[in-house]
């Protein structure tokens, strides 16, 4: 009977083990994206600001569509994730990286566009 025993509480023990052993993974993981964070954030905001300025400047200097003016940047990092607002009434590009950054850039006459806080 002992040894029936002691083999349950082992198991048991077991279990609880290789339950604690599951969420090693997501720590590391959790611990990996903290320590991550802020080099993506600095990325996003520079991919950010560059897309906000050469889009603006392809879009009310050049003239193009914004579909167009997302082509000449295609390959450079992190540019697949940045989105576009645009508004017209105020000549101004807005980029934004979800969760990261936002830049806009809005054109001054004489002076090109120029980056915006």
């Amino acid at each position: 009977m002992q040894g029936g025993v002691a083999g349950g509480a082992r198991k048991a023990m077991m279990r609880r083990a290789s339950r604690w052993l599951a969420l090693v993974p997501v720590a590391l993981l959790a611990f990996w994206a903290a320590v991550s964070w802020p080099g993506w954030e600095r990325e996003a905001q520079q991919a950010a600001g560059l897309a906000a300025r050469l889009g603006c400047s392809c879009r009310y200097i050049e003239n193009r569509t914004l579909e167009s003016c997302q082509s000449d940047l295609a390959g450079v990092p992190w540019m697949a994730l940045v989105r576009y607002e645009d508004a017209p009434e105020s000549r101004r590009l807005t980029a934004k990286v979800p969760l990261l950054a936002t830049r806009s850039a809005r054109l001054h006459e004489g002076f090109g566009c120029l980056p915006e806080r």
